[in-house]
């Protein structure tokens, strides 16, 4: 008797952990993407996917000091890197490409050949998430890098005149129901705003009067995606990992205005 129930009660546990739901934690640019991915993975196996969305730096440093995730998807290759080194995640996959976009008001004048100066104008208030806490604004400090071989002096005003407004410890939440990027342009509180295409994109769809801008090749800067399964981490997040980087997980990302990663 005693041994049948102890195996009733293996059983029981065992079935109660394959319905535990694996812990997400990624970028919030892959907010959309991803919960479609994560309904998409439920349906097919059962296992439920909760997400948890923000900056990838803190959301990096929130891993570190605990907080228990089973997979994270970065908007870099970096932040995840550093977990694999210290032990807390295995392998690094790069699973989808993003590039920077302009978004814009619809009053300013500009276009991917008058980008930079536009900029440069001191008239206009220029948009960035923050460096180091959110890969887009290590990524947007990448192209004013990039502006100064074009213009000398160009990165250090492009550097000072930066609004960060996105993707600090202490910045603001979106306001419900509209997307972040777009708000902050429409609400006059950038008039050029740099971030993803993907995130551009959006933001023109809740409010077709802003304008997307393509950042023109000299000053170009794509975002490689990484992901990794964090160590302790259930079965199913592996399989999860997996699922995103499948034919099927890649579509939902190209859907979504991803470009691709590998592939399995």
């Amino acid at each position: 008797m005693r041994i049948a129930l102890l195996l009733a009660i293996g059983l029981a546990t065992t079935g109660a952990r394959a319905q535990e739901a694996v812990r997400l934690y990624a970028a919030g640019s892959l907010r959309a993407a991803l919960t479609e991915a994560g309904d998409a993975f439920r349906a097919r196996t059962g296992t439920a996917v909760e997400g948890t969305f923000g900056a990838s730096g803190l959301l990096r440093e929130r891993i570190e000091k605990g907080e228990h995730a089973d997979v994270f998807a970065s908007a870099n290759m970096e932040h995840p890197r550093s977990l694999e080194k210290a032990g807390r995640g295995g392998p690094v996959r790069l699973f989808a490409r993003n590039r920077l976009c302009a978004l814009v008001a619809p009053q300013v004048k500009v276009d991917s050949g008058s980008l930079l100066e536009r900029m440069l104008d001191p008239t206009v208030k220029l948009g960035t998430s923050t460096p180091k806490a959110d890969p887009s604004g290590d990524y947007a400090f990448e192209l004013f890098a990039k502006a100064e071989k074009l213009r000398p002096g160009a990165r250090a005003a492009l550097e000072a005149k930066a609004l960060k407004l996105t993707g600090g410890p202490d910045s603001p939440p979106p306001p419900r129901g509209r997307t972040l990027y777009g708000s902050l342009v429409s609400d006059g509180r950038a008039d050029i705003f740099l971030t993803y295409c993907t995130n551009a994109a959006d933001a023109k769809r809740e409010n077709p009067a802003l304008q997307v801008v393509a950042v023109p090749p000299p000053l170009a800067v794509g975002a490689d995606y990484g992901l990794t399964v964090l160590k302790d981490a259930r079965g199913e997040a592996g399989r999860f990992a997996d699922f995103i980087l499948s034919q099927e997980g890649q579509a939902i990302l190209a859907r979504h205005g991803f470009d691709p990663g590998e592939r399995r």
